[in-house]
């Protein structure tokens, strides 16, 4: 397995020559200055691989692996307004990465919302701090903050009143917060949304139910994967984060039966996985030997990070706080076995691709990390540990 890691370019407040030192192979990156639904041009895509591989005009010994993400547009998803120059445009930008730069794309289906948390620093007893889903919390920003239409009937009774008694005790302040909070899961991190931009964007999913958006994931797919396979591209859909519905939006790859779907419907190499076990293992019948089993061909790129379920819950939402890589509610080591086994069975067949990469998805801010302001979930030294971690376990399996 290659190890790799997420670098957001040089905005990034950890440079290329601090990942070298962490023992990484290879980035994860993506042009996050260019809006969904434009062309990503050849010479931003040839600039962004000088960046890693020669920062400062001396080689760093690194590879731009795998793009992180993509994105596919909110008019593709809602097949509304130019999704069709979108989709456009989508296929001329995997040309261009195809012509210059890495094969492996990942990308995600979520709507509005990449990823959704309501505490970016929750403290931890040794004084760092987590990413944390508080399903109380979400509650009270959903039904008493965004007043959304029917969010009541979303969560039992229970969270309701602690919601409710909740919101009695905040400042002005905590509700700016949470609000920042939330929305750090959109495209390019825009804290600056405001509740009725909130509302606005989730209108346009109006009619829009779970069965439509996989159908709409489907048609992309149907248009897209060819072109990919043509090119000897790659796509990976990472799965929903959390793995379950929020604010009345539909959610179509949160569990093994969603993947299995969408990979039997676009049959080919180029539709594959993002296997995220800190997005996966949100849900209580997460299995990932059974997952990698049961789809570990179609695996491009892994996530490997791990969660711990705890406190409010309702039907298959729960509240959850990202723990060290090797505790939480998913199984670390035998999830690597099974993808260990899963290169040595490529190896085997003969396949170019048998080198699976991965990253070491989010981490606890730890030491310095609390001064530095990284991107949420992406500080150096939390991950480092957690790398440092997963490459032992890797050691001791091989």
């Amino acid at each position: 397995m290659k190890q790799t890691w997420r670098w957001f370019g040089p905005a990034d407040t950890i440079s290329i020559p601090d990942i070298r030192q962490t023992g990484a192979a290879g980035i994860v990156s993506a042009l996050h200055h260019i809006p969904p639904g434009a062309v990503w041009p050849v010479d931003e895509i040839t600039r962004r691989k000088t960046q890693i591989a020669q920062p400062g005009g001396t080689s760093s010994g690194l590879s731009w692996d795998v793009v992180e993400s993509l994105p596919v547009s909110e008019a593709i998803k809602t097949r509304t307004g130019p999704w069709r120059d979108h989709i456009a445009a989508y296929k001329t930008s995997l040309q261009n990465l195809a012509a210059a730069g890495p094969k492996i794309i990942c990308y995600n289906f979520m709507p509005i919302l990449d990823w959704t948390r309501t505490d970016l620093h929750f403290p931890l007893p040794n004084g760092g701090t987590a990413m944390r889903f508080d399903l109380t919390d979400f509650a009270l920003f959903d039904i008493h903050l965004l007043s959304r239409a029917g969010a009541g009937d979303d969560y039992p009774a229970e969270i309701r009143e602690q919601a409710a008694a909740r919101l009695v005790a905040m400042t002005s302040e905590d509700k700016t917060r949470l609000l920042n909070t939330i929305v750090a899961g959109l495209p390019g991190a825009n804290d600056s949304w405001t509740l009725e931009d909130m509302r606005t964007q989730l209108a346009t999913y109006a009619g829009i139910d779970a069965a439509r958006l996989r159908q709409h994931l489907v048609d992309f797919l149907t248009e897209v994967a060819p072109l990919a396979e043509s090119l000897g591209l790659r796509l990976c859909c990472h799965p929903d984060d959390p793995p379950f519905p929020l604010l009345g939006l539909p959610r179509v790859m949160s569990n093994l039966e969603n993947y299995r779907m969408i990979m039997d419907a676009v049959d080919t190499p180029a539709n594959g996985i993002t296997l995220c076990t800190g997005s996966l293992g949100v849900r209580a019948g997460f299995d990932p030997v059974r997952f990698i089993k049961a789809l570990g061909s179609r695996i491009h790129f892994a996530h490997l990070r791990n969660t711990c379920r705890d406190g409010d819950a309702a039907h298959d939402r729960v509240s959850f706080t990202e723990s060290d890589h090797l505790e939480g509610d998913t199984d670390m080591v035998a999830t690597i076995r099974a993808l260990l086994a899963e290169e040595s069975r490529r190896k085997a067949e003969g396949r170019e691709d048998f080198c699976l990469p991965f990253r070491p998805d989010h981490g606890h801010d730890l030491l310095d990390d609390q001064t530095r302001a990284s991107q949420p979930g992406y500080p150096l030294i939390g991950r480092l540990k957690g790398l440092a971690e997963l490459r032992g376990v890797m050691a001791a399996l091989s």
